[in-house]
Protein backbone atom coordinates (compact mmCIF):
# COMPACT_ATOMS: atom_id res chain seq x y z
CA UNK A 1 0.00 0.00 0.00
CA UNK A 2 1.21 3.38 -0.53
CA UNK A 3 0.92 6.81 0.99
CA UNK A 4 0.80 10.20 -0.60
CA UNK A 5 1.91 13.78 1.13
CA UNK A 6 0.07 16.48 -0.18
CA UNK A 7 1.74 19.64 0.67
CA UNK A 8 -0.91 22.35 0.44
CA UNK A 9 1.75 25.54 1.77
CA UNK A 10 2.65 28.12 -1.18
CA UNK A 11 6.10 28.40 0.80
CA UNK A 12 9.16 26.21 -0.30
CA UNK A 13 9.95 26.00 3.74
CA UNK A 14 6.80 26.45 6.33
CA UNK A 15 5.59 24.80 9.92
CA UNK A 16 3.07 22.82 7.12
CA UNK A 17 5.86 21.56 5.15
CA UNK A 18 7.74 20.54 8.77
CA UNK A 19 4.58 18.79 10.29
CA UNK A 20 3.93 16.74 6.89
CA UNK A 21 7.40 15.83 6.80
CA UNK A 22 7.88 14.40 10.60
CA UNK A 23 4.60 12.15 9.65
CA UNK A 24 6.31 11.26 6.34
CA UNK A 25 9.16 10.01 8.23
CA UNK A 26 7.56 8.16 10.69
CA UNK A 27 6.28 6.11 8.61
CA UNK A 28 8.97 6.02 6.21
CA UNK A 29 10.39 4.12 9.90
CA UNK A 30 7.51 1.77 9.70
CA UNK A 31 8.73 0.70 6.40
CA UNK A 32 5.92 2.25 4.50
CA UNK A 33 6.32 3.56 0.84
CA UNK A 34 5.86 7.33 1.25
CA UNK A 35 5.11 9.25 -2.04
CA UNK A 36 5.33 13.38 -2.03
CA UNK A 37 3.22 16.18 -4.38
CA UNK A 38 3.85 19.75 -3.25
CA UNK A 39 0.90 21.65 -4.94
CA UNK A 40 3.37 24.70 -5.16
CA UNK A 41 5.64 22.53 -7.67
CA UNK A 42 2.60 22.28 -10.15
CA UNK A 43 2.09 24.56 -13.05
CA UNK A 44 0.49 28.09 -11.37
CA UNK A 45 -1.12 29.06 -14.60
CA UNK A 46 -2.36 25.36 -15.41
CA UNK A 47 -3.74 25.30 -11.87
CA UNK A 48 -5.50 28.59 -12.25
CA UNK A 49 -7.00 28.07 -15.30
CA UNK A 50 -7.92 24.54 -14.96
CA UNK A 51 -5.95 23.08 -17.08
CA UNK A 52 -6.70 19.07 -16.58
CA UNK A 53 -4.43 18.23 -19.26
CA UNK A 54 -1.06 20.12 -18.49
CA UNK A 55 1.32 17.35 -17.36
CA UNK A 56 1.91 18.54 -14.31
CA UNK A 57 -1.51 18.44 -13.51
CA UNK A 58 -2.43 15.31 -14.84
CA UNK A 59 0.91 13.43 -13.27
CA UNK A 60 -0.63 15.03 -9.59
CA UNK A 61 -3.89 13.44 -10.11
CA UNK A 62 -1.93 10.42 -10.97
CA UNK A 63 -0.50 10.44 -8.09
CA UNK A 64 -3.25 10.79 -6.08
CA UNK A 65 -5.58 8.12 -7.75
CA UNK A 66 -2.79 5.55 -7.29
CA UNK A 67 -2.31 6.27 -3.18
CA UNK A 68 -4.35 4.28 -0.46
CA UNK A 69 -3.75 6.86 1.60
CA UNK A 70 -3.46 10.43 1.51
CA UNK A 71 -2.39 12.70 3.88
CA UNK A 72 -3.24 16.33 3.38
CA UNK A 73 -1.26 19.63 5.15
CA UNK A 74 -2.38 22.91 4.62
CA UNK A 75 -1.63 26.12 6.46
CA UNK A 76 -4.52 27.78 7.61
CA UNK A 77 -5.69 31.06 6.07
CA UNK A 78 -8.62 33.15 7.43
CA UNK A 79 -10.77 30.37 9.06
CA UNK A 80 -10.17 28.37 5.59
CA UNK A 81 -7.38 25.96 4.07
CA UNK A 82 -4.93 27.73 1.46
CA UNK A 83 -6.01 28.57 -1.99
CA UNK A 84 -2.92 26.19 -3.14
CA UNK A 85 -4.55 23.56 -2.03
CA UNK A 86 -8.07 24.36 -2.79
CA UNK A 87 -7.13 25.32 -6.33
CA UNK A 88 -5.71 21.39 -6.59
CA UNK A 89 -8.61 19.98 -5.40
CA UNK A 90 -10.99 21.49 -7.56
CA UNK A 91 -9.02 19.67 -10.74
CA UNK A 92 -9.67 16.16 -8.99
CA UNK A 93 -12.45 13.99 -10.37
CA UNK A 94 -15.45 14.51 -7.73
CA UNK A 95 -14.51 10.35 -6.77
CA UNK A 96 -10.95 11.57 -5.96
CA UNK A 97 -10.83 9.82 -2.98
CA UNK A 98 -13.05 7.46 -2.80
CA UNK A 99 -12.02 4.05 -0.95
CA UNK A 100 -9.00 6.78 0.35
CA UNK A 101 -8.51 6.79 4.19
CA UNK A 102 -7.29 10.86 4.67
CA UNK A 103 -5.61 12.09 7.30
CA UNK A 104 -5.44 15.94 7.34
CA UNK A 105 -2.85 18.15 8.92
CA UNK A 106 -3.11 22.04 9.36
CA UNK A 107 -1.00 24.65 10.90
CA UNK A 108 -2.00 28.23 11.64
CA UNK A 109 -1.15 31.20 13.65
CA UNK A 110 -3.13 30.52 16.99
CA UNK A 111 -5.77 27.58 18.40
CA UNK A 112 -8.63 29.75 17.21
CA UNK A 113 -8.18 28.61 13.73
CA UNK A 114 -8.29 24.90 14.88
CA UNK A 115 -11.92 24.13 13.29
CA UNK A 116 -11.13 24.99 10.03
CA UNK A 117 -10.01 21.57 9.45
CA UNK A 118 -13.63 20.23 10.44
CA UNK A 119 -15.73 23.08 9.10
CA UNK A 120 -13.48 24.11 5.95
CA UNK A 121 -11.16 20.96 4.71
CA UNK A 122 -13.31 17.74 5.49
CA UNK A 123 -16.29 18.50 4.31
CA UNK A 124 -14.15 19.07 0.58
CA UNK A 125 -12.23 16.07 1.72
CA UNK A 126 -15.75 14.28 2.08
CA UNK A 127 -16.97 15.59 -1.10
CA UNK A 128 -14.26 13.97 -2.87
CA UNK A 129 -15.17 10.12 -1.44
CA UNK A 130 -13.09 9.24 1.11
CA UNK A 131 -13.87 5.98 2.43
CA UNK A 132 -12.53 7.47 6.34
CA UNK A 133 -11.30 10.43 7.38
CA UNK A 134 -9.00 10.31 10.22
CA UNK A 135 -9.35 12.58 13.19
CA UNK A 136 -6.95 15.44 12.14
CA UNK A 137 -4.24 17.22 13.64
CA UNK A 138 -3.64 20.95 14.13
CA UNK A 139 -0.43 22.61 15.30
CA UNK A 140 -0.31 25.93 16.01
CA UNK A 141 3.23 28.32 15.62
CA UNK A 142 4.46 27.48 18.81
CA UNK A 143 3.85 24.07 18.22
CA UNK A 144 5.98 24.07 15.58
CA UNK A 145 9.12 26.29 16.07
CA UNK A 146 11.95 27.62 14.32
CA UNK A 147 15.42 26.85 15.91
CA UNK A 148 18.06 29.48 15.81
CA UNK A 149 19.39 27.58 12.72
CA UNK A 150 15.97 28.71 10.90
CA UNK A 151 15.09 24.57 11.00
CA UNK A 152 11.61 24.08 11.93
CA UNK A 153 10.94 22.17 14.51
CA UNK A 154 7.87 19.69 15.52
CA UNK A 155 7.27 20.14 19.51
CA UNK A 156 6.85 17.12 21.89
CA UNK A 157 3.26 17.09 22.07
CA UNK A 158 2.14 17.59 18.03
CA UNK A 159 5.14 14.29 17.80
CA UNK A 160 2.89 12.50 20.48
CA UNK A 161 -0.23 13.00 18.18
CA UNK A 162 1.51 12.16 14.74
CA UNK A 163 2.96 8.93 16.16
CA UNK A 164 -0.50 7.65 17.32
CA UNK A 165 -1.78 9.37 14.06
CA UNK A 166 0.97 6.68 12.57
CA UNK A 167 0.35 4.03 14.39
CA UNK A 168 -3.56 4.05 13.65
CA UNK A 169 -2.63 4.29 9.95
CA UNK A 170 -0.21 1.38 10.01
CA UNK A 171 -2.04 -0.95 12.34
CA UNK A 172 -5.51 -0.54 10.63
CA UNK A 173 -5.40 0.55 7.08
CA UNK A 174 -1.69 -0.59 5.92
CA UNK A 175 -1.47 -3.48 7.64
CA UNK A 176 -5.18 -4.54 8.86
CA UNK A 177 -3.86 -8.15 9.90
CA UNK A 178 -1.55 -6.44 12.75
CA UNK A 179 -4.40 -4.91 14.24
CA UNK A 180 -6.27 -8.32 15.02
CA UNK A 181 -3.14 -9.91 15.35
CA UNK A 182 -2.41 -7.78 18.77
CA UNK A 183 -5.51 -8.59 20.11
CA UNK A 184 -4.60 -12.11 20.72
CA UNK A 185 -1.73 -13.63 21.71
CA UNK A 186 -0.09 -16.33 20.01
CA UNK A 187 -0.78 -20.42 20.07
CA UNK A 188 1.21 -23.06 19.64
CA UNK A 189 0.32 -25.67 17.25
CA UNK A 190 1.19 -28.25 20.12
CA UNK A 191 -1.37 -26.41 22.34
CA UNK A 192 -4.44 -26.69 19.85
CA UNK A 193 -7.19 -28.91 20.82
CA UNK A 194 -10.05 -29.84 18.55
CA UNK A 195 -13.23 -32.08 19.09
CA UNK A 196 -14.90 -34.25 16.71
Amino acid sequence: MSVLLIAGSPSERSRTAALLEATGQRLEARGVQVDRLRVRDLSPQALLLADFGHPSISQAAGQVARADVVIVATPVYKAAYSGVLKVFLDLLPQDGFKNKVVLPLATGGSPHHMLALDYSLRPVLQSLGAKHILPGIYATDAQVAVSESGIYQVGTDIGRRLDDAVNTLVTETLQPGLAIAARFAPVAFSQVQYSS
